[in-house]
């Protein structure tokens, strides 16, 4: 898949001890979000002084970071690139070269591992997933992570034929329920040198849907990312609301019925447990008196729920229950941020949505105040089940461009087990 960033620019911050920096960041980044574009075209969208500019895209060019294309079939523009002619010709175009680096995302999820390596435009070049059992955390914990995400490194990494000098870092987007990113950064910091990025499983879901998905063109959204856990994103002004400790988007733990049914975080009446997968599939299974295992698999038996729906009286009721609940949350979120969009993913949120979106906008409709409510979209993610594992390896590729393609130390093959540097942005 090419991923193509429609967003604002992110706000560069340039000290004055290093302007050539700021400058070749500002003009890496605006040839991210708009290409192709001409010189003078990108002299324009950045305000960088024309003779800068020149020298700054040479550099770059001579680097192989950028390349200059003529026009498609503008013969008049090729002739006159190869013989430095100048003609009334359509300028060449500037882009960056997408294979001149790459970086590797990768998803923790409560049901898999997914890890995916991907070149500058964000396409995938090789992938790999490996399915984890039902049960709490420890059942398949942080070694058990880690051992998969290393083994998985290397696996993609020889599947692109990639030499590991020209990857820039992996990104982990970690949205399994109950988990702390910090042993597994541990672990994965004794397995491989390169520079890790970790955050949690709904920034990375906003930042991908935010860059190259369904929240293309806001500035104010909220990306909800729905599957054993919830969890959200909160887009304001274009970036993530993190809150002072940077834990901010538990929207799962919410209070939606005071008193209401316990929650894996301790507390009741939490949102999670009236919508999160695994809450819906102890439901049906509780309508079923027992009749109903959900098995290892907690996507396959969502889907089952999902089918049975179509003949099943207590399944259709048990989904309703979760689309009322849903709908419910969602109409708190209208209320308080005030969003244009509010985009439902994750495995569960995709399967559900996609079944009881209808009912749930209802809800919504019923429970939301009504201007703010007529003013915001609901719908879902637009980049499918990869969409953590993408939006992860965006906090790499960044990290790249707001530096100014200044690439971190590499590490020879045979010195993987040098620690790493490990990055952590507040970043759309």
């Amino acid at each position: 898949m090419t991923a193509k960033a429609r967003t604002a620019q992110p706000s560069l911050r340039t000290t004055v001890r290093d302007p050539r920096r700021g400058s070749r960041s500002s003009l890496l980044w605006t040839l991210y979000l708009h290409a192709p574009l001409s010189r003078q075209e990108l002299v324009r969208r950045t305000g960088v002084g024309a003779t800068t500019a020149s020298a700054v895209i040479d550099e770059l060019i001579a680097e192989g970071v950028v390349k200059e294309e003529p026009v498609a079939g503008d013969l008049v523009a090729q002739h006159a690139v190869a013989h430095d002619l100048v003609t009334d010709a359509q300028p060449p175009r500037l882009r960056l070269a997408s294979e001149h680096r790459y970086v590797i995302g990768v998803e923790v999820a409560d049901t898999r591992v997914r890890v995916g390596l991907f070149d500058l435009a964000l396409t995938q070049r090789a992938g790999a997933v490996h399915p984890l059992p039902a049960g709490p955390p420890p059942e398949h914990g942080a070694e058990t992570a880690a051992r998969h995400i290393l083994t998985f490194l290397d696996a993609v990494v020889e599947e692109a034929g990639i030499p590991h000098g020209h990857i820039l870092g992996v990104g982990v987007g970690v949205s399994a329920t109950g988990w702390d990113g910090a042993p597994l950064e541990r672990l994965l910091r004794t397995g491989t040198a390169l520079p890790l990025h970790i955050d949690n499983g709904a920034e990375a879901l906003g930042r991908a849907e935010m860059w190259f998905g369904a929240g293309r063109g806001v500035q104010h959204a909220v990306v909800a990312l729905i599957g054993s856990g919830v969890s959200a994103s909160v887009i304001t002004h274009g970036s993530p609301y993190r809150g002072a400790t940077d834990s901010a988007g538990q929207w799962g733990h919410t209070t939606v019925q005071a008193g209401g049914r316990s929650c894996r975080c301790g507390a009741r009446g939490c949102l999670e447990a009236y919508i999160g997968a695994d809450a819906v599939l102890e439901r049906y299974r509780q309508a079923r008196r027992g009749r109903f295992t959900p098995g290892a698999d907690r996507e396959s038996a969502f889907a089952v729920l999902l089918a049975a729906a179509d003949t099943s009286s207590a399944a259709q009721r048990v989904l309703e229950e979760a689309a009322v609940y849903l709908g419910a949350g969602i109409a708190n979120l209208v209320n308080l941020f005030n969003p244009q969009r509010i985009i439902l993913g994750g495995w569960a949120g995709l399967m559900f949505g996609a079944r009881m979106l209808p009912r749930i906008r209802e809800t919504i409709a019923a429970q939301a105040l009504r201007r703010p409510y007529a003013q915001t979209d609901i719908e879902l993610c637009g980049l499918g089940p990869h969409a953590v594992a993408l939006g992860a390896a965006a906090l790499p590729l960044r990290h790249f461009l707001t530096d100014g393609a200044h690439r971190p130390a590499t590490t020879p093959r045979r010195a993987l087990t040098r620690a790493a540097p490990t990055t952590r942005m507040s970043v759309p």
